[in-house]
């Protein structure tokens, strides 16, 4: 198995053997139940599909695709070979080892309406020569004569954050298998509590 689905705990310091402090996220990866297994005989692919958490807030449709195996609202396919897990089958944290290097993928932070400065970075307008209200404004936004418009993809102000994003390269720093923890090196998007996909890197 390449991936888990798991739930960011937090961020916290970690002393390494050399003495080397470092930033590292606490993951509560699995433990998962195999839901499904896709063949490419049938589907056209081969895949796993792996449930995540617990909830009582089930439709019909959800409690007969999970067929009793669990009670999880979280589903994740991930590709593997053939063969590689079975229906019912638990998946926790053991798959991941100190030193593997993985891509943690979760949904960011949203930030509501933001402007040019805080969104893409933008120095401002100037702060003297009357320039009274202009200190977090865009600037010009036009294209003179030709083409008349404003041009697509123009760097403006606009919702900002809530967006999927993907960590490459993060290493396990620590495995806890008793409290299906991970540790990972850096940071890791999304808020405490929130949804996080962790796949290793090169599989």
């Amino acid at each position: 198995m390449r991936g888990i689905i798991g739930k960011k705990i937090g961020m916290t310091q970690l002393f390494l053997e050399s003495g080397e402090c470092i930033s590292a996220t606490a993951i509560e990866a699995g433990p998962c139940t195999v839901i499904q297994v896709k063949t490419r005989e049938k589907d056209g692919y081969d895949a796993v599909q792996l449930g995540f958490g617990s909830s009582k807030r089930l439709n019909k449709a959800e409690k007969g695709h999970l067929r009793g195996l669990s009670d999880s609202p979280f589903l994740h396919e991930f590709r593997v070979p053939a063969g590689t897990a079975e229906v019912g089958e638990r998946v926790d944290v053991g798959i991941m080892a100190q030193g593997d290097l993985l891509k943690v993928s979760g949904q960011s932070k949203g930030r509501g309406f933001a402007g040019v400065v805080k969104r893409y970075h933008f120095r401002g307008g100037p702060k003297t020569h009357g320039q009274s209200d202009r200190h977090r404004a865009p600037g010009s936004v036009g294209a003179g004569t030709f083409p008349g418009r404003v041009l697509k993809g123009k760097r403006m102000a606009g919702h900002m954050g809530d967006d999927k994003v993907t960590a490459l390269n993060l290493k396990v720093v620590g495995v806890d298998a008793e409290r299906n923890v991970l540790w990972v090196r850096g940071a890791v998007p999304g808020a405490n509590g929130g949804l996080v996909i962790v796949e290793k890197v090169g599989e």
